[in-house]
């Protein structure tokens, strides 16, 4: 599978994970989530960068539980909990959140 942005074709696996990590930019992720139904907010954005952050420091994908963790150290502990990042990345967190931020699938997400 692939996206087509700008001309460009980006591959991505069956279920719409980039295959390479550097194919990520604004444009990308904005075509993610489009996918996944969801427009994108500042809110969201910090997440991101939040999640981008993560892989850079762990060289993995974060879990729900370690994300949550690390969103609130990075971006406080009213954002730092399960309810305000399902808001914004449904059904899980971990995983579309991730997928959007061009990172790989979580060990543990289905």
């Amino acid at each position: 599978m692939s996206l087509i942005i700008e001309g460009k074709s980006i591959e991505t696996d069956k279920d719409g994970f980039l295959k390479n990590l550097n194919d990520w930019n604004h444009d990308v992720a904005l075509t993610l989530a489009e996918r996944e139904g969801i427009e994108l907010t500042d809110e969201h954005w910090d997440v991101i960068h939040t999640l981008k952050a993560f892989y850079q420091d762990f060289e993995v994908s974060p879990a729900m539980r370690p994300l949550v963790k690390y969103v609130a150290k990075r971006l406080g502990s009213e954002k730092g909990k399960s309810i305000y990042l399902m808001k914004l990345f449904p059904p899980s967190p971990a995983k579309i959140g991730s997928k959007i931020a061009g990172l790989p699938r979580p060990d543990n997400c289905i």
